[in-house]
């Protein structure tokens, strides 16, 4: 079941890429099978919540061949990376707040930055925050090749629960692989990639 392109392919939308070389994680993930694949897609998950700034979208790649119809292996792939990604939005969430608390100061001056798009787009994710809540971290990580990380971290100097944080994570999450592989799967497709 291959939905979307390899991660070497996966368009950045005019942000700098970077070189996916992490230990042959992406190569796990796009050839993950049966159960291990879905530990694999889970970790993999897990980790982009906390640490590593890929596209979440290459878990759709996994031909995970458990035996169901392809809509139950995507299903297993969508439920397996959202909890995943919730359970490292934990741990994020932990790590945002000691951050918030040991460097309050320097989160400041990275807010007030004009010039760069990350910080940019933490503003702009910051203010999805403040101004819809949990439904706005829903909402950032539907954006489909944006690294998952960023909205992470910039929602967690801004929240208080994590229940309501990994949910927000978890639907997010899932709605934008339903997304991409609804929506934009047939469109990479279509061009070849």
């Amino acid at each position: 079941m291959t939905l979307l392109p390899t991660a070497a392919s996966v368009p950045t939308g005019g942000i700098v890429a970077l070189p996916l070389q992490f230990g042959g994680l992406e190569a796990a993930v796009e050839t993950a099978t049966g159960p291990l694949g879905l530990l694999i897609i889970a970790a993999y998950s897990f980790l982009i919540a906390i640490v590593l700034p890929l596209p979440s979208e290459i878990v759709l790649a996994a031909p995970l061949n458990l035996g169901l119809p392809e809509i139950g292996d995507l299903a297993l792939i969508v439920l397996v990376s959202g909890v995943g990604k919730a359970a490292g939005s934990v741990v994020a969430f932990r790590l945002g707040h000691e951050a918030k608390r040991q460097s309050g100061p320097v989160l400041d001056r990275l807010r007030d930055s004009r010039f760069d798009i990350v910080e940019w787009s933490e503003r702009r994710t910051v203010q999805l925050a403040r101004e819809y809540g949990y439904i706005g971290l829903a909402i950032a990580l539907t954006v489909p090749f944006f690294p998952d990380t960023l909205s992470i971290y910039a929602f967690t100097v801004l929240e208080e629960n994590y229940t309501k944080f990994a949910a927000a994570t978890f639907v997010g999450s899932a709605g934008r692989l339903i997304l991409v592989a609804g929506v934009l799967a047939p469109f990479f497709a279509g061009v070849g990639l």
